[in-house]
């Protein structure tokens, strides 16, 4: 399998992409790879260095044509999301990813690809284990847990690198240079529950939300995509409207950053309401069939009567606790750019939803590159869990990064775009958030922007990768580098 990808160009690019697919690397579970990153710079003679939290930075010094040269970071994360379709039987922590090519892709069978961001981790270890390149002094630097809010670059100490420039890998369309992005906070609801000591008799069933595109948190969210978390408060609230109802469990999404795909809910009714929930829940999906008809096409809500096991139903506090929130809790796009046409400012993204050891936990990614608007978005999340009783956690705040106004590099890059391809590049700046901002604050004055090849529908089971976007990206990098 790897000597097909060693066919694709550009070779080495792709034959790295391949080998660091096969080894497990979602959020939280780097070490193989971290490890496997510092094999290959051993074996190489490079510098290297391993921090606590896994954290990889490979130094290549200059060619002696280029030792006069500013020294360049190449930056990307080692980490993926881990997201598979339903009905695919896989073990992220225990398999390789299963790569295949379909005409100008390469795409995973069933699950993510791990381009994001596993593209910049081997285009960079294509870098350094060329030879035949003459560079300036090279610093790879390779991030853990970038996909659960940025912790790895959050702890990284960068008071040993020589880099005055940056290069982050981390973009997702290649004609265009990003220079600037959103800050970023994660939000958790803690929202304890209770047991319903009084006996009901009735029917257990499921509802479920599927079929969903879902999408990125940050580049996805101004789409107007269905959240299947928030449409299955919907649909409760709708089935409370009409019924006596108690929530068992309720779970939905797996990524705070990848906009939820699935939910559902386990409920007990009243055995006399069976025909009525079934046409209530039909009613419901022609009326979101309609809403989404565009943007979420594939929408669809299940039934299904569970047998006559025993179920805990949960209090009506607790049900209309879960209903409330997963109603009210800010989800989709906050507020919009008055400069940037189709640009959000602020945003959120009701992410997961467990339920467990008594509490139901509603887990949320909120971006803004306002620090004023990220500011009010916590003061909005704070408030509404203290009023449905519910403890707040937050976690993983990242700054954003601001436009420079003047950035050697960026003009650099616009210039040799356009004498590589003819055309100049979009200068923009994006939603999501990059480490591009956290380097900053760790390196002030560093001069930063962000490229990388074409790829899409990243976070979900879709995502793909362009080979020739990811050529053209390479010789675009090499020509850059060569021209520092």
């Amino acid at each position: 399998m790897r000597e097909l990808f060693e066919g694709l160009e550009p070779g080495k690019v792709m034959a790295f992409f391949y080998d660091i697919s096969q080894i497990p690397r979602g959020s939280g579970h780097e070490l193989k790879i971290s490890n496997y990153l510092v094999n290959f710079a051993k074996e190489r003679g490079l510098e290297c260095h391993q921090d606590r939290l896994n954290n990889v930075w490979i130094r290549k010094e200059a060619h002696e044509s280029k030792k006069d040269r500013p020294a360049v970071i190449l930056q990307g994360h080692m980490d993926m999301v881990w997201e598979k379709n339903n009905d695919t039987v896989f073990d992220f922590i225990k398999q390789p990813l299963d790569l295949y090519v379909e005409d100008d892709y390469i795409k995973a069978r069933g699950t993510t690809l791990g381009a994001d961001n596993g593209i910049a981790v081997a285009m960079i270890m294509a870098v350094l284990d060329d030879e035949t390149l003459e560079l300036p002094c090279i610093e790879g630097v390779f991030t853990v847990d970038e996909e659960r809010g940025l912790t790895g670059a959050l702890g990284f100490d960068a008071s040993d690198l020589k880099g005055q420039i940056l290069i982050n890998l981390d973009s997702e369309d290649d004609d265009e240079i990003l220079t600037s992005c959103a800050g970023g906070v994660r939000l958790n609801y803690h929202l304890p529950v209770r047991p319903d000591r009084k006996k009901r008799e009735g029917r257990f069933c499921r509802v479920s939300v599927k079929g969903l595109l879902g999408g990125h948190s940050g580049m996805d969210i101004n789409k107007g995509r269905a959240n299947a978390n928030h449409l299955l408060g919907r649909l409760l609230y709708s089935i409370h409207e009409e019924m006596d109802m108690a929530i068992v469990s309720v779970e939905g999404g797996s990524k705070d950053n990848a906009i939820p795909r699935e939910a559902q809910a386990v409920l007990l009714v009243d055995k006399a309401e069976m025909e009525n929930l079934e046409l209530t829940i039909k009613a419901f999906d022609r009326y979101m069939s309609n809403e989404y008809a565009i943007c979420d096409p594939q929408i669809d809500f299940g039934l299904e009567w569970l047998l006559e096991e025993k179920f805990d139903i949960l209090d009506q506090e607790s049900t209309d606790g879960i209903i409330g929130l997963l109603l009210t809790i800010p989800n989709g796009v906050v507020s919009m750019s008055e400069d940037l046409e189709g640009m959000p400012v602020s945003s959120q993204n009701l992410g997961v939803v467990t339920f467990q050891n008594g509490e139901v936990q509603f887990s949320v990614a909120a971006r803004s590159s306002s620090i004023s608007k990220k500011e009010e978005l916590v003061a909005m999340n704070m408030t509404l869990g203290k009023r449905f009783g519910a403890s707040m956690e937050q976690t993983g705040d990242y700054p954003g990064w601001s436009y420079a106004k003047e950035s050697p590099l960026r003009e650099l890059a616009i210039s040799v775009y356009e004498n590589r391809f003819g055309e100049k590049p979009k200068t923009v700046a994006i939603h999501a958030g990059v480490e591009c901002g956290i380097f900053g604050d760790k390196m002030p004055g560093l001069d930063m922007i962000s490229i990388g090849p074409n790829i899409y529908d990243v976070h979900s089971p879709r995502e793909r990768l362009s080979i020739s976007s990811t050529k053209k990206l390479w010789e675009f990098l090499m020509d850059l580098l060569q021209k520092i």
